[in-house]
Order: structure tokens, then C-alpha cells, then sequence
């Protein structure tokens, strides 16, 4: 039997050194390695009772017992297994819990003394402290990870972004923070399914965006009644039905709710064969996705206060423009139009007052039209603008119905999108926009319609686009670049065209 004094300071020094790291990993392996170390064994082990806790594996020394090398095979190799020798066992506990068991072996002097174990079970004890100081540091360290996440992603979102870039922002800083191969919001769908509508991964997601969770999905109704989802694998996990499954592994799928009301569901999952998420970590994603929803919804109201704020300007804008100026004009005109008309029928001198006047009368009918088409422009909503041509068609006619009273009707003729392009295309929308404006000067106005047509051809026979405003009201005097319009009382239809 071996006197155990003289091994007291290698006893110290391992006791010593398996607190001198906070990090978890790097406690365990300092753990191993002392206990190898002070027992002379080859080979040293810590097998956890429940790895999934710390999302840890094994911890094993670096150095292997001396064993036969299996034959070449393109299989991988498979992690060495504890030799066949005698074994020493000492568990560990953390907090009246056993953690797991230190395993040694492979002796390099005999078999294992009772000294060797009394040695490794002091041993033992001070890793259960350096353990649970490791786990409290390591929850501390993913908690302030967590919180500087959310209050990151709650400053975004709070400074103006749109939709869009909003729901980017909480899958991208999600998918970081939870070491995730993926960051997927889902939104449900009008047939009762989920759709994945953004995505955040390390490689092009161009293939993940637009995937569908079909209805009648195991998972969909936890997902849809506001319940996380943890799932082990996803490739094999039958409640998973979509087509880009076979890709991860271990998922989180949390709801992002506020206020009772599910904007949609935030997805992290691993890549096949990745690490199980711990409860710690479950626990910190689902709580940055509530706050990441409350930001959401918080975000969502001050870009509708926003819009509000600029739509009552703008409105106000509008009614000081018809107000003062409009009227101002009216009358102005209206001035100059008696002056024309007791100037008529005299010498030549009051022949070109009479036509100077007419000029004037001319350019104020213009102001009074831009003026009116400024208004018109004011009094759109201000959303994002759209990009295809039948969007800005619809817009103008929905800026018209603000001011009308009812919606104009609208009709297209041809495929206007793939034939009308630019210039073209601006001038229709000018012309489309001052017919609208006439239209809204006139009595008695109580239908509209508007019909765009790229299947006509020009009276040359080239082709081209035909525009066509009709209105009700009592018939007026308007006027569209490159056409015309006419009154037989029966209302205006203003007409222009142009070559495609």
C-alpha cells in the first residue's frame, strides 16, 4: 500500500487546477486530465449522466492506450471505446445530483489502490464545486448574450425599418445567437398552413424561402395555438413534413406572440448531428422571442403612427392648397375672363389685349390643373411606392377615389406589364393623372372608369397603348397630350395614345 502523503502536492495541484477555468468544457477537461494524471492512467473518461443539459459529449484524455489499428475502410472511424482493464469509478455530484462518472484506466504500475481512489475522490469533490461555478458562469454568460440580443433587435426594429428588413433582423440575430445553421420566420397561411417567409443562413436560403408547412402538419397546431416546439432531429422527427428536413437537426420553433396576437414563428434549427439545445438555452430563446414580438408589434404601430402623421400633413397640405390658392386662381380667371369678353369686337389695339388676355387665361386654367394634380398626389397614402405599372395604375385611381368619393373602376386590355415600358409608360401615368383630375372638377360625377389597352392598334397601324378615362359628370372642357377628350352630355371620356 502506498503512503498517500507524498502525493499530497500532486493532490493539491490537481485539486487547484480544475478551478482555474470558467468556462465549462475547459473545467471538464481539466477534471480528466488531473485525474489521469494523479492516478497514472492511460486513459481517463467523464461520461455525463445527462449530456443534453450542457449540450456537452464525453470528455475523455487525449491519450489512447496502446491498441490494434482496424483495418483501411472509407467508413469514419468510430470514437475509442473504455479498454478492456481494470477500471476505477468515482462519480461526481453537483448540487446533491450526480453529474456523471469519472472513469479511469490503464494503470501504467499495476491496478488501482485504494489511495488512488481516495485521492481521486477528493478529486471528485472539488470538480462538483468547479462544475457548478462553470454552469452558474456559463448560464450568466448566455443570459447577457441573450439580453444584448433582444435590446439590439428592439433598437432596430424602433428605428424605422421596414416589414420586411424587421422579421431579416429577428432571424439573423436569433440565428447568432443560438448557433443555429438557420434563422426562419414563418407566418401562417389563408389555408390554415405555415409558410416560411424569411430566412438567415450561413449559405444562399433561396431554396428555403417559400416552403410551405401543408395543413393537417402534426406540428401545426401546437404552432398556430402560440406553443413552442422542441424537436431532437428534424430529419426524422415525423411531426416534420417539408421538403428541406432532411438538412438539420436539433430545432427550436418558437412563438413570436404579443398580446395575445401570433405574428408568425421563429425556427432555429442545427445542422444534422449538431448539439441538442439545453434547457438553458430553450428557456433564453424563447423568452428573446417574446421580446422580439412585443418589438415587432411596437415597431408595427409606430410605422402605422408615422404613416398617420405624414397622411394629415399631407392632407393638410391638400385642403390649404384648395383653400387658398385654388380659389384665388378661380377668381383670378374668372376676372380676366370678363375683361376678355367686354374687350371682344373692338379696334386692333383691343385685338391683342384680347389675345393677351386669353394667354392669361390659358396659363391660369394650367396652374389650376397642376395645382389640382399636386393635391391629388398629396392625398395618396404614404405607402411604399409599387413597382409594376398595373400598381401605380391602381394607385393613381385609389388617390382619385380618396378625393371622388367612391373607387373608379379599372380595366386593363394585353399583357401591360411585359409592353409598356418607360417613357412610355410615365407618360400614361401623367395623362391618366390629369383626367383624373378633370374629372373630379366636374358635377354630377358618380362613376368612373379607366381602361388601358396595349391590344389596339394606332390609327397608322403601329402598335400602341390606348388610355380611356370616362366620367358621368356634366360634360367640360379637358384636355389629355396625345388624344382628347368629349362631352355629349352624357359625360367625358378622355382618350389618349401612343406608340409602344
Amino acid at each position: 500500500m502506498h503512503d498517500p502523503v507524498p502525493r499530497l502536492p500532486s493532490l493539491l495541484e490537481a485539486v487547484l487546477s480544475v478551478g482555474t477555468d470558467l468556462e465549462l468544457r475547459a473545467t471538464l477537461q481539466h477534471i480528466v486530465d488531473a485525474a489521469a494524471e494523479l492516478t497514472e492512467a492511460r486513459y481517463a473518461a467523464l461520461d455525463m449522466t445527462d449530456p443534453g443539459r450542457d449540450g456537452l459529449t464525453g470528455i475523455r484524455t487525449a491519450e489512447r492506450p496502446e491498441q490494434p489499428q482496424p483495418p483501411e475502410s472509407s467508413e469514419s472511424p468510430k470514437p475509442p471505446e473504455l479498454p478492456e482493464l481494470p477500471e476505477l469509478v468515482v462519480p461526481i455530484h453537483v448540487d446533491d445530483e450526480v453529474f456523471g462518472d469519472l472513469r479511469l484506466a490503464g494503470k501504467r504500475d499495476g491496478p488501482f489502490t485504494d489511495e488512488d481512489e481516495q485521492l481521486v475522490r477528493v478529486l471528485a469533490t472539488q470538480a462538483g464545486i468547479a462544475i457548478g461555478n462553470a454552469r452558474l458562469y456559463e448560464t450568466a454568460r448566455q443570459r447577457e448574450r441573450w439580453i444584448e440580443g433582444a435590446a439590439a433587435v428592439t433598437t432596430a426594429l424602433l428605428s424605422g425599418e421596414s416589414a420586411a428588413d424587421a422579421l431579416m433582423t429577428v432571424a439573423e440575430r436569433a440565428r447568432r445567437l443560438a448557433e443555429a445553421s438557420a434563422g426562419v420566420i414563418l407566418q401562417p397561411t389563408e389555408d390554415g398552413g405555415m409558410e416560411i417567409v424569411t430566412a438567415s443562413t450561413l449559405d444562399d436560403p433561396g431554396d428555403i424561402v417559400g416552403v410551405v408547412i401543408e395543413p393537417g402538419s402534426p406540428v401545426l397546431e401546437q404552432l398556430l395555438g402560440g406553443e413552442p416546439v422542441f424537436i431532437d432531429d428534424t430529419a426524422t422527427d415525423p411531426r416534420m413534413t417539408t421538403r428541406v428536413r432532411h438538412r438539420f437537426g436539433p430545432s427550436m420553433m418558437l412563438p413570436l406572440q404579443a398580446g395575445g396576437r401570433l405574428l408568425g414563428t421563429l425556427a432555429l434549427p442545427r445542422r444534422r448531428g449538431g448539439r441538442p439545445y439545453t434547457a438553458v438555452e430553450r428557456l433564453l430563446a424563447t423568452q428573446f422571442a417574446s421580446q422580439a414580438a412585443l418589438a415587432l408589434v411596437h415597431a408595427e404601430a409606430q410605422h402605422s403612427r408615422e404613416r398617420l402623421a405624414v397622411y394629415e400633413d399631407r392632407d393638410r397640405i391638400a385642403r390649404d392648397l384648395h383653400d387658398l390658392v385654388v380659389q384665388r386662381l378661380f377668381a383670378t380667371g374668372m376676372m380676366l375672363e370678363s375683361t376678355q369678353r367686354r374687350s371682344a369686337g373692338t379696334g386692333d389695339t383691343d385685338k391683342d389685349v384680347h389675345a393677351m388676355l386669353g394667354r392669361a387665361v390659358d396659363e391660369l386654367q394650367s396652374t389650376v390643373q397642376e395645382v389640382r394634380t399636386a393635391i391629388f398626389a398629396l392625398q395618396q397614402p404614404p405607402a411604399d411606392a409599387p413597382t409594376t405599372f398595373r400598381g401605380k395604375v391602381l394607385r393613381e385611381a385609389a388617390g382619385a377615389g380618396a378625393v371622388l368619393g367612391f373607387q373608379p373602376s379599372t380595366r386593363f386590355s394585353g399583357a401591360v406589364e411585359n409592353r409598356l415600358a418607360e417613357p412610355v409608360a410615365g407618360r400614361l401615368l401623367t395623362a391618366l393623372r390629369r383626367a383624373l383630375t378633370a374629372a373630379s372638377q366636374r358635377a354630377g360625377v358618380s362613376r368612373v372608369e379607366i381602361t388601358v389597352d396595349v391590344t389596339a392598334p394606332l390609327p397608322d397601324g403601329r402598335a400602341g397603348v390606348r388610355l380611356t378615362v370616362f366620367d358621368d359628370g356634366e360634360a367640360g372642357n379637358g384636355h389629355a397630350e396625345g388624344g382628347g377628350s368629349e362631352g355629349d352630355g352624357a359625360g367625358t371620356t378622355v382618350t389618349w395614345q401612343s406608340p409602344l
